[in-house]
């Protein structure tokens, strides 16, 4: 994240995908949203967003985005929408400042409360982004091989829930976070995403999110300090 010298007044934070793409001015007020899906490419997007957005008034946009971003920019199109992603201009096309960050990266951020935190969004796939200390670091975890040569969203992702059944996929689930706290000795581990709430019984220093949370981060994203987030409160290192 670049220094911010002055916060916007006014941020649009849109968080995008697999099957929504909700938008809410700043952090309050009502959540505007439209179905997204595996066609869905950017100006599509920017038609219904600009459709949804033509009375606001807003200085700046942050973008929580289900893929690959390095630098600010996309790196590589998602597996759940369609293509065109890549060298999209969202900057040119909103006419105003833009900020990109990897969606589950843009939680994390709205759910960072200090010290070590993993954060892990189980939705339509499975996104992981470390935040130690205000340094948001996204990562491709869910990508990493697990077992019988698939990948950890192999098995926690939303097809995969829906092909393997609930309760192997709550134990799948539990096995990859508890996994995963340990290999990466984090303080705590925040869950996000549609399917986070399907557990029943949460890991110790395991606790839900809201993905409420995801537009948090995005104003967030406008208020860093070279690089790190501040101003927030002390972490929160109980379970659940």
């Amino acid at each position: 994240m670049a220094t911010s010298r002055r916060t916007p007044k006014h941020i649009l934070v849109i968080d995008v995908g697999g099957t929504h793409v909700k938008l809410r001015l700043d952090a309050r007020g009502p959540v505007r949203k439209f179905p997204s899906g595996p066609t869905m490419t950017p100006p599509q997007m920017m038609e219904q967003v600009g459709t949804l957005t033509r009375r606001l008034k807003f200085d700046a946009v942050s973008i929580g985005y289900p893929g690959v971003v390095a630098g600010g920019r996309i790196a590589a199109d998602p597996h759940n929408l369609g293509p065109g992603w890549v060298g999209f201009d969202f900057a040119r096309a909103f006419a105003r400042p833009v900020r990109l960050i990897n969606d589950a990266a843009m939680q994390a951020i709205g759910s960072y409360e200090g010290g070590r935190m993993l954060f892990i969004g189980l939705g339509t796939g499975m996104g992981a982004t470390l935040v130690i200390d205000g340094v948001v670091e996204p990562t491709e975890l869910g990508h990493m091989p697990y077992k019988n040569g698939k990948s950890f969203e192999d098995y926690v992702g939303e097809r995969g829930r829906r092909k393997r059944g609930d309760k192997k996929w709550r134990k799948d689930a539990i096995e990859i976070i508890e996994h995963l706290k340990a290999a990466l000795g984090v303080d705590y581990v925040v869950l996000g995403g549609g399917n986070a709430r399907r557990l029943k019984k949460l890991p110790d220093r395991v606790r839900l999110g809201r993905n409420s949370n995801a537009f948090v981060g995005g104003v967030r994203l406008w208020q860093s300090t070279e690089g790190r987030l501040t101003g927030l409160r002390p972490a929160r290192r109980g379970g659940g």
